[in-house]
């Protein structure tokens, strides 16, 4: 089942002693039999298609926020998973950045033909890059549907969530103050 899955966690966690070319190999020089030739293509193609073509010599600090996170998502793409989990992807960049790694999300879903699940507290984002959304509370799943099923489900604690606000929130800044 591991070999199915991808992962992109919220830090990116390249390795800093790692040239990107090596980091993005990394998975397959581990748990594959390809040869060099091959896994040289196989990562070239995979840093092409999220826009990091000649950046392979370059090391993480010499990134900005935005090539870091994508040279991590090419790394978890490099062995073509099934299934993409992305822990909050856009994390500590700034808003044309974020915009931009949405964008390279749902486009390397389609063109990957990858099932994606992200966690995120970016809920514009959510609704406008995902087909499905499922709202987790206290650790259970409360709403699960299309984006138009959860935007219209009538639930405080949702409706809660969208304002800003956690589930009794007044009440305790009232007890509090």
């Amino acid at each position: 089942m591991r070999e199915k899955l991808g992962m992109l966690f919220q830090s990116g966690a390249l390795f800093d002693s790692m040239s990107v070319f090596d980091n993005v190999a990394f998975p397959l020089v581990e748990k594959t039999k390809l040869t060099r030739a091959e896994i040289a293509d196989r990562v070239r193609d995979t840093l092409k298609a999220v826009a990091l073509e000649g950046m392979d010599n370059k090391f993480p600090s010499q990134l900005s926020g935005g090539m870091q996170k994508r040279a991590a998502l090419a790394r978890a793409l490099v062995h073509r998973p099934k299934i993409l989990m992305l822990d909050e992807p856009t994390t500590g960049l700034d808003p044309t950045r974020t915009a931009a790694i949405h964008d390279l999300i749902r486009r390397t879903q389609i063109d990957f033909h990858l099932t994606v699940v992200m966690v995120s507290h970016d809920v514009p984002a959510v609704f406008r890059i995902c087909d499905r959304v499922a709202f987790l509370h206290n650790g259970k799943t409360r709403l699960n549907g299309t984006v138009d099923q959860v935007m219209t489900a009538e639930d405080e604690i949702f409706k809660r969530f969208l304002a800003g606000k956690a589930s009794g929130e007044e009440n305790e800044t009232a007890l509090a103050g």
